[in-house]
């Protein structure tokens, strides 16, 4: 009598394994298509700093690496690292084409950027949120001021005296606004957390106004 065994099919395990490897393939791609690309401009305009590799090639893998992680779940660890990676490739491509001193403005808008992006990850608890909501209105701000200082770098407008002191008007309002949305929070410690909040904030509204006026000390 013969005994016959079906036989195991592997594709499904090798479906399952390609269906893995397609996101962290399509990074890498993605990631050595961009260095291709960023150098050939560079060699096009005779302005190609090789040594600058050793920067992008590990940079822009890095940021591949956190952009998969992100889509598979992995939060804000993933988004840290995507946005690292980003800033650190910024800062390659600018030593690739040696502009380091008229793009240095983005090592404030990215940064800041990836801060503000963070509160989609915000916290449950009230006290966190806030806080949380307060950095990522600050960086907010602060890419605004980022892209203010690169329009000056390239002459887009003539800046009033003392414009500098806008920015900080802005974020203290940012800080007494969020200071102020505590008390509606059923918290027993809302009132003193709000006036903890709100102090350094207007304290930092009336030094803006201050400056504003010429009013030095």
């Amino acid at each position: 009598m013969t005994t016959t065994y079906p036989q195991t099919s592997q594709q499904p395990a090798t479906e399952q394994a390609r269906s893995r490897s397609a996101p962290w393939l399509a990074g890498v791609s993605i990631a050595l298509l961009a260095c291709a690309l960023v150098s050939g401009v560079a060699q096009a305009n005779n302005d190609f700093r090789w040594w600058s590799l050793f920067v992008v090639i590990p940079t822009a893998l890095i940021t591949a690496a956190g952009a998969v992680t992100v889509t598979r779940g992995a939060g804000i660890f993933g988004y840290a690292i995507a946005n690292i990676g980003l800033i650190a490739f910024a800062i390659g491509v600018m030593l690739m084409f040696g502009e380091v001193s008229r793009f240095w403005p983005l090592t404030i808008v990215l940064p800041a950027a990836a801060i503000a992006g963070s509160y989609f990850w915000r916290p449950e608890d009230p006290l966190a949120r806030s806080f949380h909501r307060t950095l990522a209105l600050l960086a907010t701000t602060a890419v605004v001021l980022g892209f203010t200082f690169q329009a000056l770098r390239f002459d887009l407008f003539e800046p009033q005296t003392r414009w500098w002191a806008w920015f900080m008007v802005a974020a203290g309002l940012v800080v007494v606004g969020n200071g102020a949305e505590l008390v509606r929070h059923r918290m027993l410690y809302r009132v003193s957390a709000a006036a903890l909040a709100a102090g350094p904030g207007i304290v930092t509204i009336l030094l803006g106004i201050r400056f504003l006026r010429g009013w030095w000390f």
